[in-house]
């Protein structure tokens, strides 16, 4: 959420940012809001001092047994007035603080302008692998390998939803365990187990809500979300609190299923393993101060891309413009892994600076240690990314390492984590 002041005092900013966006919102309504709303808080104001002399007047009456009435008349007509503009105010209210928080973040300087064709390849790592044949895609891998069925899920839970079998359960499971060992064991990150179920405040905080609720899913008898990503929880974990100077950085790594419903999703994209409603992830997420966001999310993005080294995939980090970064971003790179099978980059991973946004709406501050001519205390900066995405991940995997039989080799990091197991056969 942007500062109500910082927009009164820089509309044309707003209003640029805005249109780098491509959004339409109308900052002159909002503008038109507050100041309707200030001026019926004076009136309230006013009217408040009026009856709280009249209330010591009518003392005076009382003590100096004189009759009231008429004073007590006329502050029955205020009291009504009050209560009709604090209606009017709570109503204003309600409307500005829904535009407040539709406004997306600004992007930074750094972030290019325009439409997703503007995004910019910043570098690219590891080499696209070579066949001496046709290689195959994930799902006539997956089929020949027996190691996930999009049939058998469609039949428990309906289309778009994934059931890993045997090894490709274990797949699962080792490169989970493999990314969580690495950021807290190598990067400092503190591992979470967090709800997968959150409220309506949590889900506000972080951004999702009230932007996107239709790509969540809500729980019909409680006013309860499906996370779509452990952002929420972990970065609520501090929604409220006041750190010192010296706790920060924090920086936290959990692994969760996350949940989306994709609405308005259809076409090729949605086949297999690219975009599914219930996928596993690692997600990292860091409190900073201000004056290292920057820093630290460049750190951040070099964590995640440490995964993909390790396990020997080619990918590319791409530098979003301002008309595809995310609602809450200020500054956001996705990693995008090659599938040869497929001959797409598919994205993993996004990493992403949101500046004091999400710290605003949840209220997440740190005090200073120095605090001349600053407030005592100040909005920490949170930062998040994908540390990274599974089930692009496995599509990776099994695209890149595949054999002409239909095997697929284990990437060797991965090895310790599947038993020794260095190939998947075909059943």
């Amino acid at each position: 959420m942007l500062d109500l002041k910082f927009i009164r005092d820089n509309p044309q900013v707003v209003k640029d940012a805005l249109k780098a966006r491509n959004s339409k919102l109308d900052i002159d309504e909002l503008l038109r809001l507050d100041e309707e709303r200030r001026k019926l808080l004076v009136d309230v104001e006013t009217l408040k001092a009026e009856r709280n002399k009249a209330n010591d007047e009518i003392s005076a009456l009382m003590k100096a047994k004189k009759n009231p009435k008429e004073i007590i008349d006329k502050m029955k007509i205020v009291s009504q007035k009050v209560d009709d503009l604090d209606k009017k105010v709570g109503e204003v209210d309600q409307k500005l603080t829904y535009l407040l928080y539709i406004i997306p973040n600004i992007p930074d300087k750094s972030v290019p302008v325009g439409s997703p064709e503007n995004n910019k390849i910043v570098r690219s790592w590891g080499k696209t692998p070579t066949f001496d044949f046709e290689p195959k895609d994930h799902i006539e891998l997956a089929e020949i390998l027996g190691i996930i069925s999009f049939g058998i899920a469609s039949k428990i839970s309906g289309s778009n939803f994934v059931l890993f079998i045997g090894q490709g359960a274990r797949l699962e499971r080792a490169l989970i365990n493999f990314m969580l060992d690495l950021h807290t064991k190598k990067h400092g990150y503190k591992e979470i187990l967090p709800p997968y179920l959150v409220n309506r405040r949590s889900m506000t905080g972080t951004g999702q809500l009230p932007k996107l609720e239709e790509d969540m899913y809500k729980l019909k008898d409680d006013d309860l979300f499906l996370i779509p990503t452990a952002e929420v929880p972990v970065t609520n974990i501090h929604s409220g609190d006041v750190f010192e100077e010296d706790k920060l950085p924090i920086y936290y790594t959990a692994y969760t299923a996350c949940f989306r419903r994709e609405a308005g999703s259809y076409g090729k994209d949605t086949k297999g393993l690219i975009r599914v409603h219930q996928f596993d992830k690692v997600e990292m997420v860091k409190f900073v101060k201000p004056e290292t966001s920057y820093d630290e999310h460049e750190k951040l993005l070099k964590d995640a891309e440490e995964v993909l080294q390790l396990l020997e995939l080619p990918y590319r980090v791409i530098l979003l413009a301002t008309g595809d970064i995310s609602f809450a971003a200020a500054k956001c790179y996705d990693i995008e892994l090659y599938a040869p099978g497929t001959d797409a980059y598919l994205e993993v991973s996004s990493c992403s600076n949101f500046t004091d946004f999400q710290a605003r709406r949840a209220n997440i501050r740190y005090r200073p240690k120095t605090t001349d001519q600053r407030p005592k205390t100040e909005f920490v900066h949170t930062l998040n990314g994908s540390g990274v995405a599974l089930a692009r991940l496995v599509v990776a995997i099994l695209e890149n390492y595949q054999n002409k039989d239909g095997s697929v080799n284990i990437p060797k990091a991965l090895v310790p984590y599947m038993d020794g197991v260095e190939i998947i056969k075909p059943c």
